[in-house]
């Protein structure tokens, strides 16, 4: 191959997070919400009849479908499909950082400002109830942060003898950190809390 041949390839690449193209991807929408005390966030339990973590709180969202124009679409999408809520029951909506799981996932979060909430009726399929809370416990609270520890494990058939240190390789152990709301009797945690932390940061 030659260079020119190189440079061409190189030009039209655009760069992506490597391997990202087997990750499952995930879009979805804070919804706030203006009532008389101030700005409310809009949070879903989810359908105790699911097979995924039935009763976690979260926000509305789900995978990203071949046929969403791109990740709002997807998050506008799932989040008519959960709560009835059209697009043009939700304004001003912008995204925030997206979140790389260390499982192979990707989340695309967006935030929006739901204007007709009297709209908004639950799909009894998927979620269970609806609650908010307001946005300032979390701009005057702090989450509780956590941490959970995996260790790598090389499977059997791993080539010790390709690698410098062979079976005594000090392979890295891997901390994550898991955050935290309790708001009355709800616990607000995992990627749901930690898209809600950076949302906070921003707005810091």
């Amino acid at each position: 191959m030659k260079s020119e041949d190189i440079t061409k390839k190189l030009m039209v690449h655009i760069p992506e997070i490597l391997g990202s193209g087997n990750f499952s991807k995930y879009a979805v929408l804070v919804p706030l919400i203006e009532k008389e005390d101030g700005m409310h966030v809009l949070f879903e339990e989810r359908s105790h009849k699911l097979r995924r973590q039935p009763g976690d709180i979260c926000f509305p969202g789900g995978k990203i479908d071949k046929l969403d124009q791109d990740e709002q679409a997807a998050a506008l999408r799932e989040t008519n499909e959960e709560l009835g809520l059209g697009e043009e029951d939700i304004a001003h909506v912008f995204p925030i950082d997206y979140l790389v799981s260390p499982f192979g996932m990707i989340v695309y979060p967006f935030a929006g400002i739901v204007r007709n909430h009297q709209h908004i009726m639950p799909n009894p399929a998927e979620v269970e109830t609806t609650f908010t809370v307001p946005l300032s416990y979390f701009m005057e609270k702090p989450p509780e942060i956590y941490y959970v520890q995996y260790k790598i494990e090389p499977h059997e058939n791993f080539p010790h003898e390709l690698i410098v240190g062979g079976e005594n390789y000090k392979w890295q152990p891997k901390q994550m950190e898991e955050y935290f709301y309790i708001y009355n009797d709800r616990v607000i945690w995992g990627m749901t809390a930690k898209i809600l932390t950076h949302f906070i940061d921003i707005l810091r």
